[in-house]
């Protein structure tokens, strides 16, 4: 018997990967007439190195990222998915991704890009997605670009 996935949360924040999983979320979704959770988490740690830490700065993040997630959410329903939602959250992008957001949604398959946007982030803190796959209670799904997959192949 196949899993059926009811709860489908994809976690976007701009990067190939992440467009590249959202695309394949939808097509999970559809297939399972499942509910579409679409994340995005601004990780408040960025804010902390800010000298002169500006509310403005913080307010401009947060209408940005709205818009975007509007469209993330629009192409969903463009696509057919009946059920989607987004959210943005601020905090630790592993925690919530891997933990908070899921448990709280009854998530039962998370979607990430196989890296973000920041490779310095990553190479400093460690990547999210492999935090993810470790510690997440549901099923993962790492989808990476083709460009990326071929170059790592040799």
């Amino acid at each position: 018997m196949l899993s059926q996935y009811k709860n489908i949360q994809v976690s976007v924040d701009g990067s190939k990967e992440a467009d590249l999983a959202f695309s394949k979320a939808i097509a999970i979704a559809k297939r399972n007439h499942a509910t579409l959770e679409i994340l995005h988490v601004i990780d408040t740690r960025s804010f902390q190195n800010v000298s002169s830490f500006d509310s403005a700065m913080v307010e401009q993040v947060s209408k940005d990222a709205e818009k975007r997630m509007k469209d993330y959410q629009a192409r969903a329903n463009k696509a057919g998915v009946t059920d989607s939602h987004y959210s943005i959250e601020f905090g630790s992008p592993k925690a919530i991704i891997g933990h908070d957001f899921p448990k709280k949604h009854n998530i039962d398959l998370i979607v990430v890009g196989a890296t973000g946007l920041n490779a310095v982030e990553r190479l400093l803190i460690g990547s999210v997605t492999e935090y993810v796959t470790r510690t997440a209670k549901c099923d993962v799904l790492v989808c990476r670009a083709k460009e990326i997959a071929n170059a790592l192949e040799g």
